[in-house]
């Protein structure tokens, strides 16, 4: 039974365990640590009334049958009706501790899954660029879940163990004598020794199982959020097998994990039953020879399966832990994960008063060996429009992320009415500026809910004004639900150009002095195109506006026009400008006026 090699060493004990017990036992709280209270007194009474109430009133009732004295019949019945009683009473308590617990353990869950659901939105962009949605969700999930089982645990079986332990070690001592001490202290270490023993080689099983679990889970998630690639180029088979050797892989891991539960059951079982045979036949003995009663052989019969029952589950109890120890280590590494973009201490909100926006020798590269922006400067006085345009790979889209402050700039600085973007609140920031991105990701909701998403406390009203300012009411309207059409995952459901209309109206809804429209309209067709086009230079109007363009036919009505090559600013000024200088811009225009021309003669020809 060798163990095997772990992908990840075991996470500690003890670290892991401190970190939990603010959720045991919750500041600012009263409630719940009453509960707590009131379960743990429960506990006691149980663990009394099992020892105390059962098993004396059966070895009672076991010695006045055995003194053949048929009178006393009504004492014996007695007896064996308190001993009925003492395990309905035991029975009662264990389910009303777990009433009162019941809440502490789902607060606790909420309040783990809460503060780390909010860490994970507060980590950067680059996070979750990096790391796969489905392994995320995965881990956070394991996590809560184990949270309310180790309060449980911890609580309800190691704690009253160690209690009954202590009952039952004080009661040999007196009854029976150190002998039958030393043997039950005995048999408990070496079953706890043993327990731990396999327990830490079956939890390196584990650890590789849940690697497993989490590539398959993984694997299956971004399939399926790729399902259009997929059928693009024709990969069902591929995908399906790919994910079948990753579930393969899983399978083995988990019938390894299920064997060594037996090799475990089977030596607990042995040790357990190995000590009731020596202190049975013991006791049995000495009542051979007069110094104990027939009901001394029922006594500690009783009292040593009663410690049995929950040092039986004492097993599954540290494997328990170990597991949730496991599993919350993976989620408290989410929680220590710092992130990238933080506010100052004190940072104030951003004051936005003329809406001008400044990027002065502004450095930047998301690796730090490969700049991406070589000193751009940018100067956007408020409530004018700039066209960012250039090749694939100019850095455009970047001057967005920056603006937004996902990333911070590597040199230099970006300001708004003179307020550097790193001396205010992230939240105020982002309040102020408003986007129509070039792939509308949609929730899987409402269309109203959609257009709600722009602006936390919009009434009904507000919502239908923002639909018509971008002019998708009419196909809203006519929908069978209204504004209660669910538009499916990541917004399926919809065109590409009612997508964006959603975009713009949620926009419209946020009403923000700053505007970026990133590639809005590059994955339109030209009808969907002008049309748009139309709603957002109404949309512009008054706003500081930012628009990041490779159709240079978008763009031609911007104040200024900055051309970005190599992450510098090539040229800039208005369209008729820049093809008047006859340089990189004007090289764009015909080229793309050439394919425009290409495109036109194919569509006359069919």
């Amino acid at each position: 039974m060798p163990p095997a090699s772990p992908t990840q060493p075991t996470e500690p004990l003890w670290p892991t365990l401190r970190r939990f017990l603010p959720y045991l036992w919750p500041k600012h709280e009263p409630g719940l640590r009453l509960r707590i209270v009131l379960a743990m007194l429960l506990v006691v009474a149980t663990k009394l009334v099992q020892v105390f109430g059962a098993a004396y009133t059966l070895k009672f009732a076991v010695d006045r049958m055995a003194a053949g004295d048929r009178g006393l019949v009504w004492i014996v019945v007695g007896l064996v009706v308190a001993y009925a009683l003492s395990r309905f009473l035991g029975t009662l308590f264990d389910n009303l501790r777990n009433a009162v617990f019941e809440r502490v353990g789902q607060d606790a869950a909420r309040r783990l899954s809460a503060d780390v659901f909010r860490h994970l939105h507060r980590l950067s962009l680059r996070f979750h660029l990096e790391r796969r949605t489905g392994a995320v969700t995965k881990v956070v999930e394991r996590g809560t879940k184990s949270i309310d089982t180790m309060l449980y645990f911890l609580l309800f079986n190691i704690a009253p163990t160690i209690l009954e332990l202590g009952i039952v070690l004080t009661i040999f001592a007196f009854d029976f004598g150190t002998w039958l001490v030393a043997a039950t202290v005995v048999m408990v270490a070496v079953y706890i020794v043993f327990t731990r023993k396999v327990t830490d080689w079956r939890n390196q099983l584990r650890v590789r199982m849940n690697d497993l679990d989490t590539g398959a889970v993984a694997h299956a998630v971004d399939s399926l959020l790729n399902f259009e690639t997929v059928k693009y180029f024709g990969a069902e088979e591929r995908e399906s097998r790919r994910y079948e050797r990753a579930v393969a892989a899983y399978t083995d891991a988990a019938v390894r994990n299920e064997n060594s539960l037996a090799w475990l059951n089977v030596g607990q079982s042995f040790i357990t039953n190995a000590m009731l045979a020596l202190a049975m036949g013991v006791v049995a003995f000495g009542w051979s020879s007069g110094r104990f009663s027939a009901g001394d052989v029922v006594f500690v019969s009783t009292l040593l399966s009663q410690l049995f029952r929950p040092l039986d589950l004492l097993g599954m109890v540290y494997r328990t832990i170990r597991q949730g120890v496991t599993d919350m280590a993976a989620m408290f590494e989410l929680i220590d994960t710092s992130a990238e973009i933080r506010d100052r201490p004190g940072a104030p909100p951003l004051a936005v008063t003329a809406g001008r926006v400044r990027f002065e020798n502004v450095r930047f590269g998301y690796e730090g060996e490969r700049e991406i922006l070589q000193g751009i400067d940018l100067d956007i006085p408020g409530g004018k429009t700039v066209a960012v345009v250039g090749p694939s790979g100019a850095g455009k889209s970047t001057l967005g992320r920056l603006l937004f402050r996902f990333y911070d700039v590597t040199d230099g600085r970006i300001t708004i009415d003179g307020q550097d973007l790193r001396d205010v609140t992230q939240a105020s920031l982002r309040a102020a500026i408003g986007i129509v991105p070039q792939d509308t990701v949609l929730f899987n909701d409402t269309i109203g809910y959609n257009i709600a998403y722009g602006r936390e406390d919009a009434s009904p009203d507000e919502v239908r004004a923002a639909a018509r300012g971008a002019s998708i009411a009419e196909f809203i309207e006519a929908q069978t639900d209204g504004y209660d059409t669910r538009v499916g995952e990541r917004g399926l459901k919809l065109s590409g150009g009612e997508k964006q209309r959603v975009a713009i109206a949620r926009t419209l809804l946020k009403d923000p002095p700053i505007l970026i429209l990133d590639e809005a309209t590059s994955a339109l067709d030209s009808r969907t195109e002008a049309a748009i086009l139309d709603t957002l230079r109404e949309i512009e109007r008054g706003r500081t506006t930012i628009v990041i363009a490779h159709r240079l036919s978008t763009v031609v009505d911007a104040d200024e026009i900055v051309v970005l090559d190599g992450g510098r600013a090539a040229e800039r000024g208005t369209h008729a400008q820049l093809l008047r200088r006859d340089g990189l811009y004007a090289e764009m225009w015909a080229r793309q006026a050439s394919e425009r021309e290409e495109a036109d003669d194919a569509l006359a020809a069919e």
